[in-house]
């Protein structure tokens, strides 16, 4: 049997691709969030009483505009929970892989963000994941794998359960109006690769640290809803909006670009973001065709 990795949170869209990455080659212990509750004060225990090699989080207090509500929850699941599992990884000498975003910085750069690139984010959810990755990398063996924009996989647990891309493809399918920032702009993460990638990092043991795990490239997401209107030859509506336009409980940051060469450098290569768009958006139409639906 290969090396036993525990994946908490893997009814999620990124746990459940997790999931399949690793269940051929690895023993999978997967754990949803009615199976472990990270804030609960006995989580570390039961996770080391498992004995894994690996644990992967997944979990998060991902409500952006709720965490300026209520960021006391935000930093219980973000901060705290964080490293209730990087302490069972500590206990039990395993690696442990905790996922970050992109909101850590202030998105007031020029160029993609580096891994050391100083952190000073604008939101109460921001605060609560850089305390997270504070917390996870006080262990010993730890990996902390920044996202931005994450889609693909299936609903997960939490509210909605559906990313942006999303929403903006269902959108677009259905005939409706898309409002999509110009003056915001990302490296997206699609599940299938920040799977890979993990499988590749834990693989090839790379050196312990800070990560970022996205598609190669950036984009705005006016330019990315023009991206997926083309690709599935939609005639969508779809109307540039700046994000001053828009009321919004947390500030988000503008330029998010993040910088992959660190993966890049370890021989892990990340697609492109509009090869990451184009799989799932093919995989999509199959469906519908296979169904004999419309998109």
């Amino acid at each position: 049997m290969g090396p036993r990795v525990v994946i908490v949170g893997a009814a999620g869209q990124l746990g459940s691709a997790l999931v399949t990455e690793l269940q051929h080659g690895w023993t999978v212990v997967p754990l949803t969030r009615r199976d472990l509750d990270v804030t609960h004060a006995g989580a570390a225990a039961t996770l080391a009483a498992l004995a894994p090699d690996v644990i992967i989080n997944t979990t998060a207090w991902n409500d952006v505009d709720g965490a300026e509500d209520d960021p006391a929850a935000a930093m219980l699941v973000n901060r705290d929970g964080a490293a209730r599992l990087a302490e069972a990884a500590a206990a039990s000498g395993a690696a442990c892989v905790h996922y970050s975003t992109d909101f850590v910085f202030d998105g007031r750069a020029a160029t993609p963000y580096a891994e050391d690139a100083v952190r000073t984010p604008l939101s109460a959810y921001g605060r609560s994941k850089a305390a997270g990755e504070d917390a996870v990398l006080r262990a010993p063996r730890a990996y902390v794998l920044r996202l931005s924009s994450v889609f693909g996989g299936r609903p997960g647990e939490g509210a909605g359960g559906r990313s942006t891309i999303d929403r903006i493809t269902d959108a677009l399918c259905e005939g409706r109006e898309v409002r999509a920032f110009a003056d915001r702009t990302v490296s997206p993460s699609y599940t299938a690769d920040v799977a890979r990638a993990t499988r590749e990092v834990l693989e090839r043991r790379l050196p312990y640290g800070t990560y970022h795990c996205v598609s190669t490239g950036y984009t705005t997401w006016h330019v990315l809803a023009g991206e997926i209107s083309r690709r599935l030859g939609i005639p969508g509506r779809i109307l540039a909006t700046a994000t001053g336009a828009v009321t919004l409980r947390a500030p988000r940051p503008q330029f998010c670009a993040l910088s992959n060469a660190r993966l890049a450098a370890a021989g892990i290569a990340m697609p492109t973001w509009e090869d990451a768009l184009a799989r799932p958006l093919a995989q999509r139409a199959a469906t519908a065709s296979a169904r004999g639906v419309e998109l």
